[in-house]
């Protein structure tokens, strides 16, 4: 069966995280650190609760709110340029993925929200991993010969049983060339459709014609 890859797939497990309570002098410390631009918070049972971002410490380090006017003037803008734990400091809510998201799905709630991360949650709630822009785009790219393996194998031949050399297949630069012919012509759509969902795919071009019986 052809495989998607999933958010579980590209995520990092190993989450750097913060208490509510955290004191800022440790929040930039870690960040730092770890050369990261942000992190969760997470409650007492690794709930995500909001996201420290290192901008947020810098800007707080003014004395002052967003200094382009995006917080607005508001008592919670000022309230986090006086914090002193991540928890007061912290975005929130916090916008969350799931382990079993496809990679398109997860990169749209990404642009959709405009952060460069999501935490990531499992059924019950909690802190499972964190999956951010980079590594969305680390899964569209893929070589060519491995496009073009995952066509042949899953697609033509596991998925569809096609003869192998039934459909020649050629890859370039993420392109996907097919030539030949299918036993019926609706499965023409199908094998587009198919390739199209492969991993690093950026467009397909079908010659392909139905066989003639007989």
């Amino acid at each position: 069966m052809l495989y998607r890859r999933t958010v579980g797939d590209v995520m990092t497990e190993e989450v750097v995280t913060f208490r509510p309570t955290t004191p800022l002098q440790e929040v930039a410390a870690l960040l730092d650190a770890n050369d990261i631009v942000a992190a969760p918070v997470v409650d007492d049972d690794g709930a995500p609760v909001g996201v420290v971002a290192a901008s947020d410490v810098l800007r707080h380090e003014t004395g002052m709110p967003d200094p382009q006017g995006e917080d607005g003037n508001d008592e919670r803008s000022w309230g986090k340029a006086r914090a002193r734990t991540a928890g007061a400091l912290m975005s929130s809510p916090v916008f969350t993925a799931r382990a079993d998201w496809t990679i398109p799905r997860a990169a749209r709630e990404l642009r959709s929200r405009r952060v460069k991360q999501l935490p990531v949650v499992g059924d019950d709630g909690l802190l499972v991993g964190i999956v951010t822009r980079s590594d969305l785009l680390d899964a569209f790219i893929r070589s060519d010969a491995e496009i073009r393996g995952e066509v042949e194998q899953d697609v033509l031949g596991r998925v569809l049983g096609l003869d192998e050399g039934t459909v020649a297949v050629e890859v370039q630069d993420g392109a996907v060339t097919l030539r030949g012919h299918v036993p019926e012509p609706r499965l023409v759509p199908v094998v587009v459709g198919l390739c199209q969902g492969v991993g690093g795919v950026v467009a397909v071009d079908a010659h392909l014609a139905a066989a003639r019986a007989g």
